[in-house]
């Protein structure tokens, strides 16, 4: 089984581009109107962009993607915040670190869709409860 959003937007070129440049991925299908992109390393993470007006979806959906937060899990957020903010990506949340175990950035790509880029940390002592006992939320 996989599991991957795709996200409507104006601009799939665009959009395509971003999760290129400054994530990594690679393209698995690419067209005009749609582009399915994957992360080389494990555990291939997967995207995929659809121009929110084409056909293939049902008249009354035919929107840009909206309240939608994309989670992108990376060794160093200070590195790669600083290189978002040198390449002129838009940031709409400013580096920090969260009690409940995430030093991130959020910034927001070419679509309109909210990106969070994370690093995990320690969580305070206050939220270190919530997780199960590998370590993923729960």
């Amino acid at each position: 089984m996989n599991l991957y959003p795709v996200l409507g937007t104006t601009d799939v070129e665009a959009s395509a581009g971003f999760y290129r440049e400054h994530f990594g991925f690679d393209p698995t299908f690419d067209t005009d109107w749609y582009v399915s992109l994957r992360h080389p390393l494990p555990p291939h993470a997967e995207i995929a962009l659809l121009d929110a007006a084409h056909q293939s979806i049902p008249a009354d959906f035919r929107v840009p993607a909206a309240g939608v937060i994309v989670n992108i899990e990376v060794d160093d957020v200070d590195e790669l915040a600083s290189a978002l903010e040198a390449a002129g990506v838009p940031i709409v949340q400013e580096l920090r670190s969260e009690g409940f175990g995430q030093r991130h950035v959020i910034v927001r790509d070419p679509g309109g869709v909210l990106v969070d880029v994370i690093t995990p940390i320690p969580p305070s002592a206050e939220y270190a409860a919530s997780f199960a006992a590998d370590g993923a939320a729960g």
